[in-house]
């Protein structure tokens, strides 16, 4: 996604978990060698299909250039497996975004993380997800997010905002591109610094050269959000 990966990875992956309502969650650990320090902190979150093990090969990438990358198993507080239709979604989606707001507190109490940066990244699904706790969640710094957008039941709840990368497919049937557009213009309108990229001909996923650009324009919107310590103006 990002860069050629070594032979023998920079980093460190175990599995760690923690409690969101009595139930216990997983995290994906991807980890730089701390060596006393501490990192800006990425918390992934796959689409409607699970697809953890398709998260592994971006949150490597990230961890070999210095982000500590969890991988969170949202779907464990409400005993997911597959998604059977949007009712599925609306019926958990509340809850799902009760167990993100407690891995942020998971996180952000680990040695090796920086609590004052971490970011979301989010795939169809989990990009819905990132962008709503993003409203809501002023330790959330940066988000960015694959062919998602923000669920119009959010605008009754936001009370801020923090920078957004935006990937869409401009054919995408899944998540209309429109979607897009309509994050661009709340982010415009609240003067909330965002980039976007839409890629003509691409459906929902990407792969190839388009997958290679995201996955560019991803590293270089969370180096200059979240790695260099720049406090981009959100809103309170």
């Amino acid at each position: 996604m990002l860069t050629a990966k070594c032979q023998v990875p920079p980093f460190i992956q175990s599995q760690v978990s923690f409690e969101s309502g009595g139930k216990g969650i997983r995290l994906d650990c991807f980890l730089p060698d701390a060596n006393g320090k501490r990192f800006p902190a990425v918390i992934g979150l796959h689409g409607s299909g699970g697809g953890h093990a398709s998260m592994a090969d971006p949150a490597g990438l990230l961890a070999e250039q210095g982000f500590a990358v969890y991988v969170l198993h949202y779907f464990d507080r409400t005993g997911t497996t597959e998604i059977d239709g949007l009712q599925t979604i609306f019926r958990h989606f509340p809850v799902w975004m009760k167990t993100l707001w407690d891995a942020v507190s998971f996180v952000a109490r680990q040695p090796q993380v920086d609590p004052e940066r971490i970011g979301l990244l989010g795939f169809s699904l989990g990009a819905y997800l990132a962008l709503s706790a993003s409203a809501i969640d002023s330790r959330i710094k940066a988000v960015v997010e694959f062919f998602g957008g923000m669920p119009k039941e959010m605008k009754f709840f936001t009370r801020r905002l923090c920078p957004v990368l935006i990937l869409h497919g401009e054919q995408d049937k899944t998540v209309p591109v429109e979607e897009a557009y309509h994050l661009q213009q709340m982010l415009e309108k609240k003067q909330i610094a965002y980039e976007i990229q839409i890629y003509p001909g691409a459906g929902h996923g990407f792969s190839g050269e388009t997958w290679r650009d995201a996955g560019l324009r991803t590293l270089a919107f969370l180096e200059k959000h979240l790695a260099s310590g720049n406090r981009v103006k959100t809103e309170a």
